[in-house]
């Protein structure tokens, strides 16, 4: 074997070989630059897409079919709401109920008191132990038809004879004043024709006889007096005030 011979030194690299080296392992910098550009464009735009597309919470995006809890939720209100309708209008028909009873009830009392009071009239008049009169002017009432016509209701009665009746006419006459002077208006002015007849009556007990009278303009009534002149025996006579005849009477109404 032959020796090998002596090493021989290896060839001078150039200078620049250092730098060459350096360069290949150190990025370049626009490279860089341009891929951190690159980086936060698409980091902005999914930003942006986060930002306009709909969430998974976003309720909206959501069809109304993945939403049974608020579907739910919305029939219990709309039944809420429709039993507080119910109810409000059930409350409402038992309030116009009352009100209609209390009226109901009210005429019923007033009927009651009518009829008491005819009661007690028949029993003072037919009882055993009423009081025995002739004949006489129970009660007398004027009701307005309208600014002159009045419409007027007596009642008379007797009960001295039993069985036996009653029979004649009726007028009336009122006084009052007109242009500050006293004035009486007889049954022919008050009925407004000549030789006016009266109004007949024929009862055994009692007898309503109504009738209608007509006062002048600018006449102010003060006093009305009842006249019965029976068939037989001397007439009766009974006065009312203006007041006492027209009391709880309704007002006229202009035709």
């Amino acid at each position: 074997m032959s020796n090998p011979g002596p090493e021989q030194p290896a060839p001078a690299q150039p200078a620049d070989a250092p730098q060459a080296t350096q360069r290949t392992r150190v990025p370049d910098r626009t490279a860089v630059l341009a891929a951190l550009v690159a980086l936060a464009m698409l980091f902005g735009m999914w930003g942006v897409w986060r930002v306009l597309s709909p969430g998974r919470g976003d309720s909206r995006a959501q069809p109304e079919d993945t939403q049974p809890g608020n579907r739910g939720q919305q029939r219990d209100l709309e039944q809420l709401q429709q039993r507080v309708a119910t109810l409000t209008r059930s409350d409402q028909i038992s309030r116009e109920a009352n009100r209609d009873l209390q009226s109901t009830l009210a005429e019923r009392d007033e009927e009651i008191a009518a009829l008491r009071a005819d009661v007690a009239f028949y029993e003072r008049l037919v009882g055993s132990t009423a009081q025995r009169r002739g004949l006489t002017v129970h009660a007398l009432k004027l009701q307005p038809q309208n600014n002159t016509a009045w419409h007027f209701t007596t009642t008379l009665t007797q009960n001295l004879n039993r069985g036996a009746v009653s029979t004649g006419q009726l007028n009336l006459t009122i006084e009052g004043t007109r242009a500050g002077k006293l004035e009486k208006l007889a049954w022919t002015d008050l009925r407004q024709q000549p030789n006016a007849p009266g109004v007949p009556y024929s009862f055994k007990y009692f007898q309503q006889v109504e009738g209608d009278v007509f006062l002048p303009e600018g006449f102010t009534p003060v006093r009305v007096t009842v006249r019965l002149a029976p068939r037989s025996g001397a007439p009766i006579e009974q006065s009312f005030t203006w007041a006492d005849a027209t009391r709880d009477v309704a007002p006229a109404t202009a035709p």
